[in-house]
């Protein structure tokens, strides 16, 4: 058995998206300093790093993440690769996934994200199409996760978010997919018990057998 930790680093200077706040961490007490314990405070945005986006995040009246079903973020999942493309489109899905209701998939695109990248090489991913979205609703996937920042392009205007949030698949992005080739594996991701949280950063873990 092989464990897979397919999570950002959480740290300072990491790259987000364009317009959050940075991430800041900040120390508060230190042991070798003489201070009893040590403690940090984190300063970050629900969608920094790798995390789980709650329908909240698009949709007015959508679950919020302390709501969405765990079930869908835990079982088995199938990783694809997607690396001959700039952007994912329904005929790449069709010609690459046998598709199957319920099913999880993790694309795996040539947006090998890590953490201390450049904003501009965080910036070059590989975002869905809406027919993508659409061939994964029709499919009845239930999750859906990238190794980019976003499921769509910088420029879109929502839609893929609403399109897939609407029909219930749960969305993880900023996955670190380059290690785990192209198969099936046992999916571990729970994002933060955030209430009301609109998202929420997630400790993504494959397991392969």
């Amino acid at each position: 058995m092989t464990i897979y930790d397919v999570t950002m680093t959480l740290e300072a200077g990491m790259p987000v998206w364009p317009g959050d706040p940075e991430v800041e961490v900040k120390l508060l007490s230190l042991v070798a300093a003489g201070d009893k314990a040590t403690v940090r405070q984190l300063k970050l945005t629900t969608h920094t790093g790798t995390h789980v986006d709650a329908p909240a995040h698009f949709l007015a009246d959508g679950k919020t993440v302390d709501q969405i079903p765990l079930s869908a973020c835990l079982g088995r999942a199938t990783v694809v690769n997607m690396m001959d493309t700039e952007v994912i489109t329904a005929n790449d899905l069709e010609n690459s996934v046998t598709p199957r209701a319920g099913m999880r998939l993790l694309l795996r695109t040539k947006a090998h994200n890590s953490t201390g990248q450049t904003p501009k090489a965080y910036m070059d991913f590989v975002p869905l199409s809406l027919a993508a979205a659409n061939w994964l609703v029709e499919n009845e996937v239930s999750l859906v996760g990238v190794d980019g920042p976003s499921v769509e392009a910088l420029t879109g205007n929502g839609d893929v978010h609403r399109r897939l949030l609407s029909a219930g698949i749960v969305i993880i992005e900023n996955l670190q997919l380059e290690d785990a080739r192209p198969g099936e594996f046992d999916l571990i991701c729970l994002p933060l018990k955030i209430a009301d949280g609109d998202g929420a950063p997630a400790r993504v873990l494959l397991r392969s057998h």
